[in-house]
């Protein structure tokens, strides 16, 4: 996937202009790039294309397990924890080979972009075969996933991840084995191959303090430091892991992280949950980001993590769809603020501005795509536009788009999704999946047991 190198001329009829919305914008790009911006258009200039409706930059879906979107639906029969959910998560990924995992993410990423998503982070860790044998191909998953983003039109940051133990001191269990590279210094041998391209960035991650013995956590940090790339962790998303931790280490998560080199402003903890005073202060402290992803969280009753906090000490916000028992980062956004408002029973602590910053710029940027996420000259030509005549979104007047964009509208009102200067989506259609639902279905269909 490469932008479009002819110059094309948009006439946005209302765009989210980072503080304000702007009636009337002329936007033109040129080689994937956005090469001019000019307000004050009332009416669309000759050959431009209209689009009609509230213009946004491209949204970041900064945390995916794209696999886990088979799982929608089957875990909401009966009850349980987090716990019991994994067992269920991992028969699926039991069942995954590179075929049948490109097939189900080209599908994922298609219903992303068709939510407004042009770029994703997909924290991949099922890497090797049943058992552990690698594949012919030791990145064969990975490059499955980097072409599913290419054939769905959306750019990729894949997030590879090492995953060595299953707890403490413990050897992975029979499922782990696919995750487990046996080493740090192996699962860097292996992911050292991977290629960037134009649309794909490689990042590491950190599966969780749980699943890198501590030893091995600083090698996984300087890979990332030497290649200046994002890095990834799931961290203190649940009380046991935290109980865990402080039986073999007599700390806490976050502590041990920070001990080991691995925060600082290029790692982004994923859900950071259950933290102290002492966490909030090293992950605000160290500019390391944290990436919320409230419809997972609340599904697999996680907790409601201190993002109003985290935030306040220095750590960026981004969001996640996580699971993927939605995708819908307008909902992520506003998942966040209302968690905080049952948490508090007080309202307001992000304005639509600084939300819609977290599911755009700020998670692009927690990817490693700094040139993405507004809507500015210069930057990569990724945006999306949504409905402001739905049910959900008719009323209010456009001058607060940004509000309506967050607190009603829904993936439902997006009409056209742009990366590169191209169109992904045009008039709620994929261009390139023509049929998502259905490749989705049949993608899903062929890992049910």
């Amino acid at each position: 996937m490469t932008g479009s190198t002819h110059p094309r001329t948009y006439w946005l009829e209302h765009a989210w202009l980072g503080t304000h919305v702007e009636p009337g914008v002329v936007l033109t790009a040129a080689g994937g790039r956005i090469t001019g911006l000019r307000t004050g258009a009332p009416a669309p200039p000759p050959g431009a294309e209209v689009l009609r409706g509230l213009t946004l930059p491209g949204l970041a879906d900064t945390h995916s397990h794209a696999f886990h979107r088979a799982l929608r639906g089957t875990v909401q029969v009966g009850s349980g924890t987090f716990w019991t959910w994994r067992e269920t998560m991992y028969s699926v990924a039991d069942r995954l080979t590179p075929d049948t995992y490109h097939a189900l993410a080209r599908a994922v990423y298609a219903e992303m972009a068709l939510a407004g998503v042009t770029a994703v982070g997909e924290f991949h860790y099922v890497h090797h075969a049943p058992g552990g044998t690698p594949y012919g191909d030791p990145n064969a998953m990975g490059e499955a996933l980097i072409a599913a983003a290419a054939e769905a039109g959306v750019r990729i940051t894949l997030l590879d991840t090492a995953y060595l133990s299953a707890g403490f001191g413990e050897p992975p269990d029979s499922h782990q084995l696919r995750f487990c590279d046996g080493s740090a210094e192996a699962w860097a041998e292996r992911c050292s191959v991977l290629k960037e391209r134009d649309h794909a960035r490689i990042g590491a991650a950190i599966h969780s303090v749980r699943a890198v013995p501590a030893g091995q956590l600083v090698t996984v940090a300087e890979w990332a430091e030497r290649r200046r790339a994002p890095l990834h962790v799931h961290l203190s998303e649940q009380p046991a892991e935290n109980d865990a931790c402080l039986r073999a280490h007599g700390c806490t998560p976050t502590r041990l992280l920070a001990d080991h080199g691995v925060l600082g402003p290029r790692t982004t903890g994923v859900h950071n949950t259950h933290l102290t005073d002492d966490d909030i202060a090293l992950i605000g402290g160290s500019g390391t980001g944290t990436c919320m992803c409230p419809t997972t969280e609340r599904d697999l009753a996680d907790g409601i993590g201190p993002a109003a906090a985290l935030q306040a000490a220095g750590s960026p916000l981004s969001l996640g769809s996580d699971s993927h028992a939605v995708i819908d980062l307008f909902e992520e956004a506003r998942a966040m603020e209302l968690n905080e408002r049952l948490r508090t029973r007080t309202r307001g602590h992000w304005t639509a501005a600084a939300l819609l910053r977290a599911a755009s710029a700020d998670g692009h940027a927690a990817l490693g795509w700094h040139d993405a996420g507004s809507l500015r000259e210069g930057a990569l030509a990724d945006f999306t536009t949504i409905a402001l005549d739905s049910v959900r979104t008719a009323g209010p007047l456009p001058r607060l788009g940004a509000e309506t964009a967050v607190f009603a509208a829904s993936a439902a009102d997006v009409r056209h999704t742009v990366v590169g200067g191209r169109h992904v989506v045009r008039d709620g259609a994929h261009t390139l999946v023509p049929d998502a639902a259905a490749a989705l279905a049949a993608a899903v269909g062929a890992l049910r047991g």
